[in-house]
């Protein structure tokens, strides 16, 4: 039976949208694999990996119904082979799929489209939000790179997503520094919060388009939903209580210095070069006009980076991770940056000038 003939890309997008959470490896075989489902004219692919689940689907060929599962990685690998021009069919021939491209044909073993198991999507007391893809994809942009990696204390291995009125905020945190960004919605809802996990947002990084156009997200308690383009993507939610963020974020520093995002960039990339790999601190001794950023490693080497600021006040020589640093230096795009200081035990934080929507606090380090 004819599932599919067209162009090779038309089919290689949508399953290059759907294939990004198969896992190669998984204890249930039929997870490395997409579901293909033929519903006349329209073929549907889907995947999961029993978190989350991605749907899209593109045009088929016939009347016919027919479903049926197939290795995601292997499909996408062959399609991807053949040539940008190539006309593509795929024919499920005696539990096989069979794809042809000119003189070229490849065989795939299938699996039952019945053992594929499949989220169901919960619609109850659900909260929706229109915004653009665009305005998404920048806030995720701004606070993705704090989330932690696989941290006992789950509920920071992901996202706090928080509606409130007419506001979205993401918040995310490792537990020694926090990143915070808001967003105004066309409309009021009522609050909403939920803890969206890394894997998800990091699809959602890679699949949203830099565009105006729709994303609606629909929060119930237990899942999230993101629809846009022909995409529908549905993830668990992460179960636990977050940290109270807005306790984390100093209200009182009085040191502020204004600095060019670029300067600074530089400067502490090559500090970082003579870090201790394991630490990787750096110093920033603040004085009357001058910062000066200084690192050391275990061979006794030394980099020290000068940077005039428009600064009067009692000195300060505060440590601090300078991956942390550079890590929001390269997920910003404003010429300038604000950074607040207070001593040699608190927090820095680091905000956008005249701009009250994004927020990042490191805690200072021992060096």
């Amino acid at each position: 039976m004819l599932l599919y003939k067209g162009s090779r890309d038309q089919i290689l997008t949508p399953l290059q949208s759907v294939c990004g959470i198969v896992e190669k490896r998984h204890t249930l075989p039929i997870l490395s694999n997409v579901l293909m489902e033929k519903n006349g004219e329209q073929l549907t692919l889907l995947a999961t990996d029993i978190e989350i689940q991605i749907r899209t689907g593109t045009q088929a060929v016939g009347s016919e119904n027919a479903a049926l599962t197939v290795a995601a990685r292997k499909l996408q690998d062959i399609l991807r082979s053949l040539p940008e021009a190539a006309e593509v069919s795929l024919t499920l021939d005696d539990k096989r799929l069979q794809i042809k491209a000119g003189k070229s044909r490849f065989n795939l073993q299938t699996l039952p489209a019945e053992d594929f198991p499949r989220m169901s999507t919960s619609d109850g007391q659900a909260t929706r939000i229109s915004m653009t893809q665009k305005q998404f994809k920048h806030l995720l942009a701004l606070v993705q790179y704090s989330m932690a990696q696989q941290d006992i204390r789950y509920y920071l291995n992901g996202l706090l997503l928080v509606v409130n009125g007419s506001e979205m905020r993401v918040v995310a945190t490792d537990g020694h520094r926090l990143a915070y960004a808001s967003e105004g919605l066309t409309e009021s809802l009522p609050r909403s919060e939920v803890v969206v996990p890394r894997k998800t947002i990091l699809e959602l990084s890679r699949q949203l388009a830099d565009n105006d156009e729709a994303l609606e997200i629909v929060l119930t308690p237990t899942q999230a939903q993101f629809r846009f383009g022909n995409i529908e993507l549905v993830s668990k939610l992460i179960d636990g209580k977050f940290p109270d963020y807005e306790r984390v974020i100093p209200q009182q520093h009085t040191k502020l210095l204004l600095l060019r995002r670029d300067q600074l960039l530089q400067s502490l990339q090559r500090a970082a070069i003579l870090t201790n790999e394991k630490f990787r601190g750096v110093r920033l001794v603040l004085n009357d006009g001058s910062l000066k950023i200084i690192s050391t490693n275990a061979e006794q080497e030394e980099a020290q980076e000068e940077i005039e600021v428009d600064y009067q006040g009692e000195s300060l020589d505060v440590g601090f991770n300078v991956t942390y640093l550079l890590d929001v230096l390269n997920n910003i795009s404003t010429e300038t940056i604000e950074c607040r200081l207070a001593d040699a035990s608190s927090s820095a934080l680091f905000m956008l000038p005249n701009n009250e929507r994004f927020k990042y606090v490191v805690m200072p380090m021992r060096i």
